[in-house]
């Protein structure tokens, strides 16, 4: 039996993994599509990074495949898909996976969403939409 961890190796070895300072340079290119996959209470308690789209990770796959009755059309135009969860293990397996349904133009954020709040790059938060408004 595998470990996670080496599964994460294996997937880290096969993909491309940029700094957080790479991918906020990227924020401003035309094309670049910013895949979060944290869970959304993730996004409601740690925030998001701005233009980022929510793509939980079980359904990722079945939001990008256009075969898929799930398939979304934020993926359409993409020039370049950076994924990020938390500390870049769900981003490190799922840049493996979209690369074996054939996506070459993924990649992910070492350190993943840890990494770029540590560095002090800009976040926006995720409003809880149950939550009720402060009076």
């Amino acid at each position: 039996m595998k470990t996670a961890q080496q599964l994460i190796d294996e997937a880290n070895a096969q993909v491309e993994r940029i700094t957080p300072t790479e991918a906020d340079a990227f924020r401003s290119s035309q094309g670049v599509l910013f895949v979060d996959l944290r869970d959304i209470r993730e996004l409601w308690r740690e925030g998001t990074i701005a233009g980022a789209i929510s793509a939980p990770r079980g359904m990722l796959e079945f939001w990008i495949d256009p075969e898929c009755k799930y398939y979304r059309k934020d993926f359409d135009g993409a020039t370049k898909i950076v994924l990020f969860c938390a500390s870049a293990w769900r981003s490190a397996l799922s840049a493996r996976d979209l690369q074996n349904m054939g996506v070459e133009n993924v990649c992910h954020i070492d350190g993943g969403y840890s990494a770029w709040v540590k560095q002090g790059l800009d976040t926006i938060p995720v409003r809880n939409p149950y939550l009720k408004k402060p009076a």
